[in-house]
């Protein structure tokens, strides 16, 4: 049998936006688009390793992304290259857009991180968040973002994302 374009996995180019700019381009595996949640598999896009002093990121990590379209925030299990997980990192964004074969994620700086025991869950970058001016550009999605980043903290603190809400 030939391998053609309906053998293959479908592919989305992931386009992460901060601040007007992007912030870093990868392609993944669409795994499933439900017209609300889109699942992607992607490898570590990074440049070798970021350590972020309570997980490390390396070549060979594998990222199982959700995004929503109703949702502000992407919730990425990871996983070490021998398939431990590693646990959930979190981005408060603004609401997915997918057009085609891209989808476009607006980067709103503030990060949740909770470890594949769930002993370790700990909200990152609300500095970087205060720094934006997002408060006072725009109120009204400043408050959509720090009341994600509230849900993303119960989720994680109340069992974990192994059930992520479609």
């Amino acid at each position: 049998m030939s391998a053609n374009s309906a053998d293959r996995p479908a592919r989305l180019d992931v386009v992460l936006v901060k601040a007007g700019r992007t912030k870093i381009r990868y392609t993944g595996e669409l795994l499933a688009d439900d017209g609300n949640r889109i699942a992607v598999r992607a490898p570590w896009a990074g440049s070798g390793v970021r350590d972020f002093g309570f997980v490390r990121f390396e070549p060979g990590d594998v990222f199982t992304e959700y995004y929503w379209r109703d949702r502000w925030y992407a919730v990425k299990e990871v996983r070490s290259a021998a398939g431990t997980l590693k646990g959930w990192y979190c981005d408060v964004t603004r609401p997915a857009l997918r057009s085609g074969a891209e989808l476009v994620v607006e980067d709103l700086d503030l990060d949740l991180w909770r470890s594949a025991d769930g002993t370790d869950v700990r909200r990152l970058d609300e500095d970087e968040f205060a720094a934006s001016g997002l408060a006072e550009a725009d109120p009204e999605a400043a408050r959509a973002a720090l009341a994600a980043l509230d849900e993303l903290e119960a989720l994680a603190r109340d069992g974990g994302f192994t059930t992520l809400p479609a």
